[in-house]
């Protein structure tokens, strides 16, 4: 049963795909436990990061005597200790993430992206947890750093059934309240949401030092609004209906498609926070090699 549930969200082909790759944050963490990433705060393990002025109660052992013979002063080595990354994962499960038919359902897409990025992350040994949300939070499933995490992500996701709306900005101002500070958090939804609410709480987990991503996932239909003939839409989280020409409506559709896109980068170019478009008939794995590898590239650059 726990196979088939993990086979649901997790390919192995991706995961071959994937191997030899890490998520490194682009800003230092803190954590509790070594691990692959360095610290902002400075300690007397691991990887030398300089000296200080020595000072009254200072352990003697660190003093840099090479330093005293040339300067007369007595100086601290000081060291960049390792810390553990923890990365929250954080999924939109309202009505509108279930358009889609498939492999190519929104929901399904933004599940099987978390699940396989929570797996990287906790191959390299750091620690991973997951939230679902709607109207309020469903569930949170603490950081661990054990692939047992997986099964329990995936066994709650297996029972997620997208009816409700979404309130986004409360239910991750819920979160952010439970969440350390200098950690990486990762959002996946389609974003239809208040754009100001969502930028209230964005600033709040920047003030905290969090790195945030957000994986804007949206199904091809949605992005291209290539439909044929007389189409009846219905609302996903609304009883409203529409029977129309799309052809008649595709102009002005991706018109304040392009607008509300455009201010939803602005919010995240404003904030420093991170926007990857995901359309959900592209290949998974392609979408987190490039997403690992600009991460990168931008890590090498800093």
């Amino acid at each position: 049963m726990v196979q088939s549930i993990l086979s649901r969200y997790l390919d192995p082909d991706i995961l071959g795909r994937l191997a030899g790759r890490s998520l490194e944050p682009r800003g230092l963490v803190v954590g509790t436990l070594a691990g692959h990433h360095k610290s902002p705060l400075s300690g007397f393990a691991v990887e030398f990061a300089g000296h200080r002025e020595y000072v009254p109660g200072d352990d003697p052992r660190h003093i840099d005597w090479r330093v005293y013979y040339n300067r007369d002063k007595y100086f601290i080595k000081q060291y960049e200790m390792e810390t553990n990354l923890v990365c929250h994962l954080v999924l939109d499960v309202s009505a509108s993430m279930r358009y889609g038919e498939g492999s190519q359902q929104k929901l399904l897409a933004a599940a099987q992206l978390a699940t396989t990025l929570g797996h990287c992350v906790i191959r390299q040994g750091d620690k991973v947890s997951l939230a679902t949300f709607d109207e309020g939070v469903l569930a949170v499933v603490p950081p661990a750093s054990s692939m047992a995490q997986i099964a329990r992500m995936t066994e709650h996701l297996d029972t997620i059934k997208p009816v409700k709306k979404t309130r986004m900005g409360e239910c991750l101002s819920d979160l952010a309240g439970r969440m350390g500070r200098r950690e990486i958090v990762f959002v996946f939804s389609d974003f239809f949401t208040d754009l100001d609410g969502l930028e209230a709480v964005l600033q709040r987990l920047r003030f905290a030092k969090h790195e945030v991503v957000l994986f804007q996932v949206m199904h091809h239909d949605e992005l291209e609004f290539r439909f044929d003939g007389m189409v009846k839409f219905r609302g996903l989280e609304t009883a409203d209906e529409l029977l129309t020409q799309p052809s008649e409506l595709r102009k002005r559709y991706l018109e304040a498609l392009r607008k509300f896109n455009d201010r939803f980068q602005e919010i995240c170019h404003r904030n420093r926070v991170e926007r990857v478009v995901v359309d959900t008939s592209r290949d998974r794995a392609e979408v987190l090699v490039d997403h690992l590898n600009q991460r990168s590239l931008l890590n090498r650059g800093r």
